[in-house]
């Protein structure tokens, strides 16, 4: 029976379902199944696959936004039985994101922080047009081990640059990593601003996150 409801959940997330997810979740809730179960054997799963169709050039942009956003349907159902359990998901590291100053595109930067939350990243979203000021406050806030900085135009791309600056001010940089994404951003370039890392996409953010915090061997997406 589990195992029936864990392939509905995993489905949920590759159709990206979102009304779906959530009344499997509810239905996990009513039959006993242990949260942390329903959402390691069930819906992480669907995402896992998801990730790699989108890497093999399979499915597309709109196809994970749908899938990430089912999963998040399904964990805030489970996260509150979870809590009351005391059961909680290893949190991976706690990561800052935003657009730079001056640029309003979010699209990629949501992507990006869906898929981290729902890989087990704690995520902080900042929103778009923030401040080095804003990103420097909110790592300290949270005690972040990552920042990730988001730019799709190169007229604002250099405000990537003023928050590697900014953290350094701040003396924050030396425990905090930082990643760069967005269209006119580039490996050369991350390397060049003193960037810890960059991705042209949600999955390789994910990817890369794992990688600087030291959870690559954990086995989520």
């Amino acid at each position: 029976m589990a195992d029936d409801l864990f392939a509905a959940m995993r489905q949920s997330i590759i159709d990206g379902d979102a009304a779906r997810a959530t009344a499997l979740a509810e239905e996990s809730l009513a039959t006993g199944v242990p949260p942390l179960d329903a959402i390691e054997n069930g819906f992480v799963p669907g995402l896992t696959h998801v990730g790699e169709q989108f890497g093999a050039g399979e499915l597309f942009l709109p196809d994970m936004m749908l899938a990430a956003r089912a999963m998040q349907k399904a964990v805030a159902i489970l996260e509150p039985e979870m809590q009351r359990r005391s059961m909680t998901r290893r949190v991976l590291g706690k990561v800052v994101i935003g657009t730079v100053k001056g640029d309003i595109h979010e699209i990629g930067k949501n992507l990006v922080g869906m898929m981290l939350q729902s890989s087990g990243f704690e995520v902080h979203d900042l929103g778009v047009d923030v401040s080095p000021d804003r990103f420097v406050a909110a790592a300290r806030e949270h005690d972040a081990d990552l920042v990730g900085g988001s730019a799709l135009l190169t007229t604002t791309m250099a405000g990537q640059r003023t928050v590697v600056e900014a953290l350094v001010a701040a003396g924050l940089r030396s425990r905090v990593k930082v990643i760069v994404g967005g269209a006119p951003a580039s490996a050369s370039w991350a390397s060049e601003i003193g960037a810890d890392g960059y991705s042209e996409d949600a999955i390789g953010a994910v990817a890369l996150a794992r990688q600087l915090l030291g959870a690559a061997d954990v086995a989520t997406i």
